[in-house]
């Protein structure tokens, strides 16, 4: 019986990801850094999973320095802060068809959660940027990325999510957009429904994931339970 259905944020309640390039490179330049992350670079840094862990990344693969030659963490929370800001004079919306799924799971009395390797603080600003209020009213409960001791693809925040939801696994559903966030949802044992985003168009999805174009091809509850049906007959 499907009770909840849990989501990822960048890439699936938003096409975030070009927002979060353009933060970080606004944020490099406040610092006199130097840095640009173009679109081919910030699709390989995509790889890794989590901001800060992306930077030490980029220092580390891609300039050849410690990571601890920054200050990472101050360095995130600017361009936090610099997404945030970016955020709240409208410059992003949700994705096709996600407010129609989530007012149905809620019309369906499904609970809502987030699972997700971004922040708090961006998971806040989305929603009061797109749904114009803070994400407790929207959702039963979240799991973000600094909460737990591993980021997806690791299935901490799945379970996570299913922990402060109090449902069991086999009772929910994950919407993802990425390879990372469809084998964190298996591995916390959830059926999943992938619909990928514009940097992760070229994942190498298994041949038995569920995947959609996008997420208004999923009209109703009804047709979301039909296609997790189909794909795993």
């Amino acid at each position: 019986m499907l009770r909840a259905l849990i989501f990822d944020v960048d890439g699936t309640l938003a096409e975030t990801e070009e927002l979060h390039r353009r933060a970080f490179n606004d944020t490099f330049a406040a610092q006199g850094l130097g840095w640009e992350w173009d679109q081919p670079t910030y699709r390989e840094l995509l790889r890794v999973t989590g901001g800060k862990e992306r930077i030490a990344h980029y220092l580390t693969d891609h300039l050849g320095v410690a990571a601890d030659h920054h200050d990472i963490p101050d360095l995130h929370r600017a361009k936090t802060d610099r997404f945030t800001e970016l955020m709240s004079k409208g410059e992003i919306t949700l994705r096709p068809g996600i407010l129609r799924l989530i007012e149905a799971g809620r019309n369906a009395g499904l609970k809502l959660a987030i699972a997700t390797t971004t922040s708090r603080p961006n998971i806040e600003a989305l929603i009061r940027a797109t749904m114009g209020q803070p994400a407790d009213q929207v959702f039963d409960a979240i799991a973000a990325g600094d909460e737990v001791d591993a980021k997806k693809p690791a299935p901490d925040v799945y379970l996570l999510a299913l922990e402060r939801l109090g449902v069991a696994a086999p009772e929910a559903v994950a919407l993802e957009d990425s390879l990372n966030g469809l084998a964190s949802a298996r591995a916390a044992g959830l059926a999943c429904v992938v619909s990928p985003a514009t940097y992760t168009q070229g994942d190498a999805f298994p041949p038995d994931a569920v995947l959609i174009d996008g997420f208004d091809q999923i009209t109703d509850i009804d047709a979301l339970r039909a296609l997790l049906v189909r794909e795993t007959a």
